[in-house]
């Protein structure tokens, strides 16, 4: 499968890339020559599909095998009954894979309920080809999308997606301010959109981790493994003893996403146990940070001081809004 189909729906289509390679899909999800892209036309429609059974619940797909399948090809095989999905808003869904040649399940979220978190919809987040089909759907839809795979075995297959659930992205830490803050940490004051500014307030910075949640969200618990969206704002102390900024997702005007596990000690640490929606003052040591390693505007053996506001959590499965 191409980096572009995993990227999309991240956790269901990297589980039927492992698949795939299993299979020996050398180019698993690449287009062949002569086959009509819905990347270049989206009304690339797919015939002969068909679903049944309970709205919302894992759907029985059937198809006459073997099927020739068209890449990007889609159909629409049951209207949703919940709301309309809604312009930016992060979407889960449930998805079940299934061999064109044979008709045969090559993988699927239903069993363990583990529904992909990772799309938003719009351009960026699910792809144009995607979004464009997804965008007008309402919750409790599945839809249908052809993989014609150009690999000696001429594997292809269908990926029937289900929208589950969507939620409205935060913007900004949302939760009950806490009030028991011990009096020697940094201060940290919010201007009007939510954009921290800080004060060491005298701080002395020790050998140990500082992890204080200032805004108490109400969300799903970060666990140390999960992809967030997050908003950030990093300092240093500069030559003068004053906070010196060195990054900012609130500068760059959005949020940022990552994986806990691709990002310092200190986040990883931090971070984890805490909920969505909350805002978290983080004090990180070097040991749990860049230790002797300088970094751009950051000096070498510096303590980190980072406040977090948790957005979004994509291991989370969403309510319906």
């Amino acid at each position: 499968m191409s980096n572009k189909h995993c990227r999309t729906f991240g956790r269901i289509l990297a589980a039927a890339c492992a698949i795939a390679l299993s299979f020996g899909m050398a180019a698993c999800g690449s287009s062949s020559d002569n086959s009509k892209s819905a990347d270049s036309s989206n009304d690339t429609q797919m015939a002969g599909v068909t679903a049944t059974g309970t709205l919302g619940k894992k759907p029985k797909i059937t198809f006459h095998t073997p099927m020739k399948v068209v890449n990007n090809s889609y159909a629409v095989l049951q209207k949703g009954n919940g709301p309309a999905i809604q312009k930016d808003n992060h979407v889960c869904v449930q998805g079940i894979a299934l061999n064109a040649k044979d008709g045969s399940e090559m993988m699927s979220t239903w069993e363990k309920n583990t529904p992909d978190c990772s799309m938003v919809m719009n351009e960026d987040g699910a792809g144009k080809t995607y979004y464009n089909v997804l965008k007008d759907q309402k919750i409790n839809s599945t839809i249908a999308f052809g993989v014609n795979d150009n690999n000696k075995a001429s594997t292809s297959y269908i990926m029937a997606l289900t929208l589950v659930s969507q939620s409205k992205p935060m913007t900004r830490a949302e939760g009950e301010k806490v009030t028991d803050i011990p009096a020697d940490l940094p201060k940290v004051t919010l201007d009007e959109k939510g954009a921290p500014s800080i004060d060491f307030n005298g701080y002395k910075p020790g050998n140990d981790l500082v992890v204080q949640p200032l805004i108490k969200g109400k969300g799903k618990k970060v666990a140390e493994t999960d992809t967030i969206d997050a908003h950030y704002t990093g300092w240093v102390m500069g030559a003068d003893g004053k906070p010196s900024k060195f990054d900012s997702s609130w500068d760059r005007g959005k949020a940022t996403n990552f994986s806990l596990q691709q990002v310092v000690k200190g986040w990883t640490k931090g971070l984890a146990g805490q909920t969505v929606g909350s805002q978290v003052l983080l004090v990180i040591p070097p040991d749990l940070g860049y230790g002797n390693e300088a970094k751009d505007k950051i000096p070498a053996n510096s303590t980190l001081y980072f406040v977090v506001d948790i957005l979004y959590d994509y291991g989370q499965m969403q309510t319906q809004q």
